[in-house]
């Protein structure tokens, strides 16, 4: 192991944060106003997901009113007001729409009924929610360009707009009800317009409209202009992301041994946990609600699966940095010879993920905690005899999947409930477990059939689907109030990790295998690396 050996010899490190890492240890003792869940008091105030609980009631009543303004609602609230489902009462459906309703709600109904109801008329514009929720399931059905399409023909059709004699206020509210779909479907649905099919279909209906509404021109410039800044913040998302792997993968084969570790770059757990808050940010506001329905899409035989539709990979690439986040954790605590910057290490990333719960950023805690659970780090148990176990405990019960991981997700609805009318930037930033997130919409997916016996589509079902990822699309909105340091940036995104072979070879450097199981892989370890 001359590559693991030769770190014996690189710098040593500075004890200059000795002290400060004994004033922490201090006011963890410190009495807590909080809930007992072990997080650390800290002599700074900050927010935290349980906010001002403690404080006085009519202080806090008083400062909330102070801060009510006209506004509109966020999907989510609009879902939460209606309740189990959609009702469709106050709109224009009839028992001859093809749709089947239960006590009030939409159940079900054909592809055509539900494009019917889709489309605006002169006094009927619809629901958001229900605009949401039948473009993010429609796609299962038919494809968007296609969909567009069958909007635009049902709407010359049922306006008469290629008539030479169209009479303007015969029409109403049309020409704004429309102009409102269009922006509702560019802005929850941008990635859609990645295709030219998509724009060619845009183009050819807001000409129609301004044809007989030339006053909505600027409405509609608008809604054109701010489809193309976010189409081209996603490609350069993408180039930047494509550029920063890239970098890594050549950083992974060049560098023989770590040059640095995230201490030097990074003493202030602080720092580094709203660092992952930016980057966490960043890459949650670049996945489309419709990608949660196209990873869950499957071929049926009676329905055909359009998987050509995908353009965007986000939701890939936010699963692969939560992997990536979680091997750093494990090689940066691996790559040290000496017992003592373990230990620091440990302790160090203990602290980073008191820092994400109070946050809000539950997606790096989880991946810290499940770095410091990978094999390679759990078998160190000298590292881990001089470690505070009770204080990497309390962060283990976030992860505890008992009563359906009931733990983190109380800490998640007081998150929640604190971004709720929030004013501070910094309680506004709430950031799920992502694989749970997903594990849940897969089980209502996966709960019931996308269609009923009679061949219509399960609109139930996607309802409960899209309140579901409304919640995310909330989230997705939150701007990082935090400063970037590009320095810690660069080396938490490009920084080489080790792969599963090298992390173990480096834990059995680092303290030797001791049952027979460890010596046996060890050996064959070894023996597949070469060495």
């Amino acid at each position: 192991m001359v590559r693991l050996k030769f770190w014996r010899r690189r710098k040593k490190y500075t004890v200059q944060d000795g002290d400060s890492w004994r004033r922490r240890r201090a006011l963890a003792q410190a009495p807590r106003s909080q809930p007992a869940i072990g997080l650390k008091q800290t002599p700074k105030t900050r927010p935290t997901i349980f906010g001002t609980i403690t404080e006085d009631t009519k202080k806090e009543e008083n400062n909330r009113m102070k801060n009510v303004v006209p506004q509109m609602q966020s999907l989510s609230q609009m879902f939460d007001k209606a309740g189990g489902g959609y009702d469709c009462q106050s709109t224009n459906c009839n028992e001859n729409d093809a749709l089947m309703f239960k006590d009030g709600n939409l159940q079900a109904g054909s592809v055509e009924a539900l494009i019917q109801h889709l489309v605006p008329t002169t006094e009927y514009n619809p629901d958001r929610t229900y605009v949401f929720t039948f473009l993010l399931s429609s796609r299962l059905f038919i494809r968007p360009h296609e969909l567009l399409a069958e909007v635009c023909q049902v709407c010359t059709f049922q306006q008469n707009l290629t008539s030479d004699n169209i009479q303007k206020q015969k029409l109403g509210k049309f020409g704004q009800n429309i102009i409102q779909l269009l922006s509702e479907w560019t802005e929850m649905f941008p990635y859609d317009f990645r295709d030219e099919r998509m724009m060619r279909q845009l183009k050819e209906i807001s000409h129609r409209v301004l044809n007989v509404f030339p006053e909505l021109r600027h409405e509609m410039g608008a809604i054109t202009h701010n489809l193309l800044n976010k189409l081209a913040q996603l490609n350069r998302y993408e180039e930047v992301l494509s550029k920063l792997n890239a970098e890594a993968i050549k950083r992974s084969q060049t560098q023989i041994a770590p040059t640095t570790d995230i201490m030097e770059v990074c003493p202030g757990p602080l720092r580094l946990a709203e660092q992952l808050t930016h980057i966490e940010l960043e890459r949650l506001s670049q996945i489309g609600p419709e990608e949660f329905v196209q990873a869950f899409a499957k071929e049926e035989k009676k329905i055909p699966v359009f998987r050509d539709m995908k353009k965007t990979h986000n939701l890939e690439a936010y699963v692969q940095w939560f992997n990536r986040l979680s091997y750093l954790v494990a090689s940066e605590i691996c790559s040290h010879l000496k017992k003592k910057n373990r230990v620091r290490l440990v302790e160090y990333f203990i602290d980073v993920a008191k820092e994400c719960i109070n946050i809000g950023n539950f997606n790096s805690l989880m991946a810290i905690i499940a770095g410091m659970n990978m094999n390679p780090v759990a078998r160190l148990k000298k590292t881990w005899a001089k470690v505070n176990r009770a204080k990497f405990g309390i962060l283990e019960l976030q992860m505890d999947p008992s009563n359906n991981f009931g733990s983190y997700r109380s800490c998640l609805k007081a998150a929640m409930w604190r971004s709720h009318g929030a004013s501070d930037s910094r309680e506004k930033i709430v950031i799920p477990f992502f694989s749970l997130f997903v594990k849940d919409i897969y089980f209502i997916n996966e709960g019931c059939s996308n269609t009923a016996e009679n061949g219509s589509i399960n609109f139930e079902k996607f309802w409960q689907m899209a309140k579901h990822i409304s919640d995310f699309v909330t989230w997705q909105q939150v701007e990082c109030p935090f400063v970037k340091h590009t320095d810690v940036l660069h080396y938490i995104l490009t920084s080489p990790v080790f792969s599963e072979t090298t992390l173990s070879l480096a834990s059995y450097e680092c303290e030797p295998p001791e049952n027979s199981y460890d010596k046996v892989r060890h050996k064959k370890l070894k023996s597949e690396a070469g060495l």
